[in-house]
């Protein structure tokens, strides 16, 4: 039976896409149920209608503290058949750090990918923190969820040649190529049951060290992409 999956947004949802496109392509056995917001003109929303997905959007301001907004997500996503066990949640530019009441719903289940090569670079701007730096190489993570920002286990990670002098847009831009890629691909793994934590470490069974781009798209992917999840030209 497919994962059942819930996705958290609070933006364009640009990663929701790629997970929904790679799910249709039959690359990933899941199906996302919900996408939840707490911005209501978060264009994430309408991707999930397009495609009727069940929706549900509410301003985290209209309740009285953040562990009632988390309870209330919980609750919604519980109702949808998401479960501790039975399914996972997806954060895909979800700009609220979730409570330890929200985690322990969804023990080793709760998934975010960030711009930045973790643990360099946490929080909202890693791209354009990464150009500001100077640094030679950025790139994106994917990495399990705990209670502090940008923390957990990593899962894959992808990184690219970034240029003195480049913008943070462009750097962005090439990174997000990549986050469409290894977000479906993590959560491909996490539906398979291939991924197993173990202290700061995650494992990846059956997998292989890493994947090299072109000269189109120079980056270093590690663990590798699998056919289905490489880059697109």
């Amino acid at each position: 039976m497919p994962m059942p999956l819930a996705v958290l947004v609070s933006g364009g949802g640009s990663n929701l896409q790629s997970v929904l496109d790679k799910i249709d392509a039959g690359c990933i056995d899941a199906e996302v149920r919900v996408v939840l917001s707490n911005k209501a003109d978060a264009f994430g929303l309408e991707r999930a209608k397009k495609r009727g997905i069940a929706t549900w959007s509410r301003p985290h301001t209209e309740f009285s503290s953040r562990q009632a907004f988390d309870a209330e997500m919980v609750r919604v996503i519980g109702d949808h058949g998401i479960c501790s066990g039975t399914g996972a949640v997806l954060l895909a530019g979800f700009m609220r750090m979730l409570t330890p009441e929200f985690l322990r719903a969804f023990p080793e289940a709760v998934l975010n990918i960030h711009p930045a090569l973790l643990p360099s670079f946490p929080g909202t701007h890693g791209a354009a923190d990464a150009a500001a730096y100077g640094v030679r190489l950025a790139g994106c993570s994917v990495h399990f969820v705990d209670e502090i920002m940008d923390h957990g286990p990593v899962v894959i990670q992808a990184a690219v040649p970034a240029q003195p002098g480049e913008g943070a847009d462009a750097l962005a831009a090439r990174i997000l190529k990549l986050e469409h890629c290894i977000y479906p691909q993590a959560v491909a793994w996490l539906a398979a049951g291939r991924l197993k934590i173990e202290g700061r470490h995650v494992m990846v069974r059956r997998s292989h060290p890493a994947t090299c781009g072109n000269a189109d798209l120079p980056c270093l992917v590690s663990p590798a992409l699998e056919p289905g999840f490489l880059p697109e030209p």
